[in-house]
């Protein structure tokens, strides 16, 4: 009675997934056809490529507010031929790398510390959680009065932002590592250690790297702040450069750039998730 009472829950939802229409688009939890994955991933980008090329061709609005594909493009070329777009964006992307670099180094071994030690994480919890609610950006003034106005206070102003989601995130994920895992090291003569090492870092390394592609996009985010106060390189200084003498065109084409560069590191982080960690998609 008991064995066909628990069943008959799973029967039902058996019989009710069986009486939904067949669909492709609408799988619930399901993997799409490969062709129907390109396909909606290209029209993800045509679909708004036509409607800037219709509204600014179109719709009446002047260039300086809403410059056409084809503008942006040879603010594009013009751009790189200078040379400015080349320099702008190693100058950005060496200032993220720095700031993020920096960022991982603390919030790796910090996080892994506040999820597996009750003490470390009541000791630093509290002050994390509310300096995490200060904004990046108004503690630029503050950069410049210590650190003056070259890389330093750049790249600090990047770790700020980052190193306290870093830390959160990665202390979540060590409270999903299974006890049984921890029992079982210590039934086998482990130590702290070897727990910490060889049970609870491997287990929750597909995590860190979740949580740097996620939070990779807040680096780019201040990096541009950061320039747009002060420096003499960089993509977020070429905005303003092109604000000032009113080149919305360049403006769009330092957009698109940035728009590039995140999603290739999305992908890039996507891939080494997918190779370091095969074992996590089995």
């Amino acid at each position: 009675m008991n064995h066909s009472a628990d069943s008959s829950p799973l029967i039902n939802a058996e019989i009710s997934r069986k009486s939904l229409p067949p669909t492709v688009f609408w799988r619930l939890a399901e993997d799409i056809p490969q062709s129907l994955s390109w396909s909606l991933i290209a029209l993800s980008f045509a679909l708004p490529y036509l409607g800037w090329w219709l509204l600014s061709n179109f719709a009446g609005i002047e260039a300086v507010f809403l410059p056409s594909p084809n503008q942006v493009g040879e603010a594009f070329v013009r751009l790189w031929e200078k040379g400015f777009l080349a320099q702008d964006t190693v100058a950005s992307f060496l200032r993220v790398t720095g700031g993020f670099v920096l960022a991982a180094v603390v919030s790796v071994p910090l996080g892994i510390s506040m999820g597996a030690f009750a003490s470390i994480r009541a000791l630093t919890e509290p002050i994390i959680g509310l300096v995490r609610y200060m904004p990046a950006p108004a503690f630029i003034p503050l950069l410049i009065l210590y650190l003056g106005i070259n890389e330093e206070p750049k790249i600090i102003l990047i770790f700020l932002g980052t190193v306290f989601y870093n830390t959160l995130m990665i202390m979540d994920a060590v409270k999903f590592v299974p006890k049984d895992l921890i029992e079982t090291t210590y039934t086998l003569g482990g130590d702290r250690r070897q727990i910490l090492l060889q049970v609870i870092t491997p287990y929750i390394f597909p995590n860190i790297i979740d949580t740097f592609r996620i939070n990779i996009a807040t680096s780019w985010n201040l990096v541009i702040v950061s320039e747009l106060v002060a420096a003499e390189q960089g993509l977020g200084k070429r905005i303003l450069l092109a604000q000032k003498f009113l080149k919305t065109d360049e403006i769009f084409a330092c957009l698109i750039v940035l728009g590039v560069i995140g999603f290739a590191l999305d992908l890039w982080f996507r891939w080494f998730l997918k190779i370091s960690c095969d074992w996590a998609f089995d």
